[in-house]
């Protein structure tokens, strides 16, 4: 139950929080253990640009914080996790809103748990695709994370 109302809290700091506000996404669901999040990207006055379509930007604003965010969330305070690296390829003009799944599933986390365990740091990288309804990707967002344990706290 704490989990679920810590979710929709989550949800509505992204709402009110000015920076993540500002690209015009809005995330619309994520699972209390954070093993799952969803971003829409409306194609509107806030995010159109001059020829109409959703500006890159607001494209890549609302899908930059978030795996890094699940990944917190997803480790706990043994672990340090850092954006390392970006890159956006565009597709299709976005005409249209779009739609972003995220996901890091239970064996990613014991994956990272587990090289943690031999190395003092890692990179991961993850791959999320801005759909429209039709699932039709317009565009590719590749994220390089870093991630290392956080001695300071376990002394």
């Amino acid at each position: 139950m704490f989990d679920r109302l810590r979710a929709r809290l989550w949800k509505l700091a992204f709402r009110l929080f000015p920076a993540y506000r500002g690209t015009g996404g809005r995330v619309t669901h994520i699972e209390p253990d954070w093993s799952e999040v969803r971003v829409k990207v409306p194609r509107n006055l806030r995010t159109r640009n001059y020829v109409g379509t959703i500006f890159g930007g607001s494209m890549y604003g609302a899908v930059d914080p978030i795996y890094m965010l699940m990944l917190i969330n997803r480790l706990g305070d043994d672990y340090v996790v850092w954006d390392k690296a970006a890159e956006i390829r565009f597709k299709k003009p976005g005409e249209s809103d779009l739609y972003a799944t995220f996901e890091v599933s239970d064996a990613e986390v014991a994956e990272i748990q587990q090289a943690l365990e031999d190395e003092e740091s890692i990179d991961r990288e993850y791959t999320v695709d801005l759909v429209d309804e039709d699932g039709v990707v317009h565009a590719t967002v590749e994220k390089t994370l870093h991630v290392s344990t956080d001695e300071e706290k376990r002394a």
